[in-house]
C-alpha cells in the first residue's frame, strides 16, 4: 500500500500518555504528521490548521464532546478519531453515537490501523480508511464496516490491494459471514469507487429473469417487452457488478457470462448491436466451485475466468475478535428511540464462547432478541437466546442422581430447550460442601418440554434460572455464587426459593392432571 507524499496535519489529544518514538514513526508511515497535545486549550490553538482529530478517550465521551464543541464554535468541521481501550465496548458505541469518525483501539499504532482518509474536511477522499471501522466517502452516508479480529484486518488489506488491480474477485465463504460487504469494501478502495455498485442473487430468481436482469433486452424481443431494458451489465457502466451465489447460475446462462466477461461485450436479447462494457465483476459462493466443476455443475472455463483473484471470508467463529465490536454495532443500529446499551462482562464471554454457525446473520438475530427481552439499558446472559437446534444439550446426569446438571454460563441455551428439564442443585457426592444445606430441586415433569415459554417474562425467568445453577455448580459457597451473578446473597436466597416453589408447582400441576 503506498503512501500519500502529503501527510495528513493530525492533533492527537492524549492527557493520560506522551507518544513515543517508535509510536510517531508507525503512524508516519500512515501519512500522518502528528502533533501531540494534552490539554484542549493546546487543541483550540491549532484546530484550523489540522485536518484530523485524534482524541484518547478514558471512561466517558466528555472529551470528545469537548472537541466537537470548540471546532464548532470555531465553525470547522474537522473528523475526530476517538481511541478506547480494547474492552471498553460502551465506550466505544458511545463515541460512534455521538458523532465520532471512527473508534480504534488505544494499542493499536499500526500503519494499517492508522491509514485514515487523505482529504480535508469536504473534499472527497481518494479511497475508503482501512481502519478497524473501515467508513466509505463514496456513499451518500458513512456505511461502518467492522474489522478489528487480526483475520479481518489482514483480509480488508488484502482486498484493498485487490481493489487497485483490474481483476475479476471470486469471494468464497459460509452463508451470513459477509461476503456482500466485502464485495463493497473492494469495489469502494477501487478507481471505480464513484461508480454504481449493483448486485444479483443468482439463486433469488428463475433463469429467464436472470438473463434479462443481466443482459437486457430489445423492444419487441418477446411477448410483453413493450419498452427496451437495460441490464445490470450496462447499468453498472464504470463501476461493480456483484453476482451473488453464482455456484446457482443455470449452465446456459453461465456460457452466455463467459463470453461477456472474455469479450467486455454484451448483445441485448433480441438486438443486434454490440455494446461494449467497462464494468468491474466480483462475484461470491458459500460452495466449493471446484467440486461444482467436477460434478459438471459449473463451466471450468467460467471458473477460471472470475477467479483471477480469490478471496475467503472466515466464519465468525474464525475472527472472535470481531464478535463484540458486530454487537456494538447493531445495537447502535436497532435500539429504539436512540437507547444507549451494554453488555456486561458475562454475556460478553457467553457471545465469544458460542460457535456462531449463522454467522454475522445468527448473530444479528441474538441481538435482536436480547432488544427484546431486554427492559433496561444492560444485557445479560438471562437475554440472550441462541438458535434452539443449535443450542448446547445438557449432559444426562447418573440414574442414581435422578436429577439434570445446569448448562454452563457461556453456553446459555434457548428457553424451548431449557424447559425439558428444570435446574437442578449438584448431587451429594459432587456438590462443594459450603452447598451440602442448600435446598434441592426434583425434575420437573417431561410433558413441560413441549411447553413454550407463555411469554417475554417467562422465557427471562428460564435462562436466570439456568444461570443461577451454573454458578451454582461452579463455586464453592453462596458468596462466591452471588459474586458471580453480580447480585447480593440475600437476593440469591430469594430467588433460590422463588425457583424451587415454581417448580413444585410445576410438579403438583402436572400430578393433578
Amino acid at each position: 500500500m503506498t503512501i500519500s507524499s502529503t501527510a495528513q496535519q493530525v492533533i492527537w489529544l492524549d492527557p493520560f500518555r506522551a507518544l513515543s518514538e517508535p509510536e510517531r514513526a508507525q503512524l508516519a508511515l500512515a501519512g500522518l504528521a502528528v502533533q501531540a497535545v494534552a490539554t484542549l486549550d493546546d487543541v483550540r490553538a491549532s484546530l484550523d490548521s489540522a485536518d484530523l482529530v485524534v482524541v484518547r478517550l478514558d471512561s466517558n465521551t466528555e472529551l470528545l464532546d469537548e472537541v466537537q464543541t470548540l471546532a464548532s464554535a470555531a465553525g470547522l468541521n474537522v473528523p475526530v478519531v476517538c481511541r478506547v481501550e480494547r474492552r471498553d465496548l460502551e465506550l466505544a458505541v458511545a463515541a460512534m453515537r455521538q458523532g465520532a469518525r471512527h473508534v480504534l483501539v488505544a494499542d493499536d499504532f499500526s500503519a494499517a490501523g492508522w491509514h485514515v482518509a487523505r482529504a480535508k474536511p469536504g473534499a472527497p477522499a481518494s479511497q475508503p480508511t482501512p481502519t478497524q471501522a473501515h467508513t466509505s466517502a463514496h456513499t451518500s452516508a458513512p456505511r461502518t464496516v467492522v474489522y478489528v479480529d487480526p483475520a479481518s484486518q489482514h483480509l480488508l488489506a488484502l482486498a484493498q490491494r485487490v481493489a487497485q488491480a483490474p481483476v475479476t474477485v471470486l469471494i468464497e465463504g459460509p452463508t451470513g459471514a459477509g461476503k456482500e460487504v466485502l464485495a463493497r469494501v473492494v469495489h469502494e478502495a477501487s478507481p471505480r469507487a464513484r461508480g454504481p455498485f449493483l448486485a444479483l442473487n443468482c439463486a433469488a430468481l428463475p433463469d429467464h429473469l436472470i438473463e434479462d436482469m443481466l443482459f437486457g433486452h430489445e423492444k419487441g424481443a418477446f411477448t410483453g417487452a413493450v419498452k427496451e431494458h437495460r441490464g445490470l451489465f450496462e447499468q453498472a457502466q464504470g463501476g461493480t457488478l456483484f453476482l451473488d451465489e453464482i455456484a446457482e447460475m443455470p449452465v446456459h446462462l453461465q456460457a452466455k457470462l463467459l463470453r461477456v466477461l472474455q469479450e467486455r461485450q454484451l448483445t441485448r436479447l433480441g438486438g443486434e448491436r454490440s455494446l461494449d462494457l467497462d464494468v468491474r465483476v466480483v462475484a461470491a459462493t458459500n460452495k466449493d466451485l471446484r467440486a461444482s466443476v467436477a460434478l459438471r455443475e459449473f463451466r471450468e472455463d467460467l471458473y477460471f475466468r472470475i477467479s483471477t483473484f480469490k478471496l475467503r471470508v472466515p466464519p465468525l467463529a474464525q475472527r472472535p475478535g470481531d464478535i463484540l465490536p458486530l454487537v456494538a454495532r447493531l445495537l447502535a443500529r436497532h435500539a429504539q428511540g436512540g437507547a444507549v446499551l451494554s453488555v456486561d462482562g458475562q454475556a460478553q464471554r457467553c457471545l465469544q464462547a458460542y460457535g456462531w454457525p449463522g454467522n454475522v446473520r445468527e448473530l444479528e438475530n441474538v441481538v435482536m432478541r436480547a432488544l427484546v427481552l431486554c427492559q433496561g439499558a444492560l444485557i445479560t446472559p438471562a437475554h440472550l437466546m441462541f438458535d434452539d437446534h443449535l443450542a448446547p444439550t445438557p449432559t444426562p446426569a447418573p440414574a442414581a442422581a435422578a436429577v439434570a446438571p445446569a448448562l454452563p454460563v457461556a453456553q446459555t441455551a434457548a428457553p424451548e430447550a431449557a424447559l425439558a428439564t428444570a435446574p437442578t442443585a449438584p448431587t451429594a457426592p459432587t456438590a462443594p460442601t459450603a452447598w451440602a444445606a442448600m435446598p434441592t430441586f426434583t425434575q420437573a415433569p417431561a410433558v413441560a418440554a413441549s411447553l413454550p415459554p407463555a411469554n417475554l417474562q417467562a422465557a427471562v425467568q428460564i435462562n436466570e434460572h439456568q444461570l443461577i445453577m451454573a454458578a451454582i455448580e461452579s463455586t464453592y459457597s453462596r458468596m462466591e455464587a452471588a459474586r458471580q451473578l453480580g447480585i447480593s446473597p440475600r437476593t440469591l436466597r430469594y430467588k433460590l426459593a422463588k425457583l424451587k416453589g415454581s417448580v413444585a408447582g410445576e410438579s403438583a400441576a402436572h400430578a393433578a392432571q
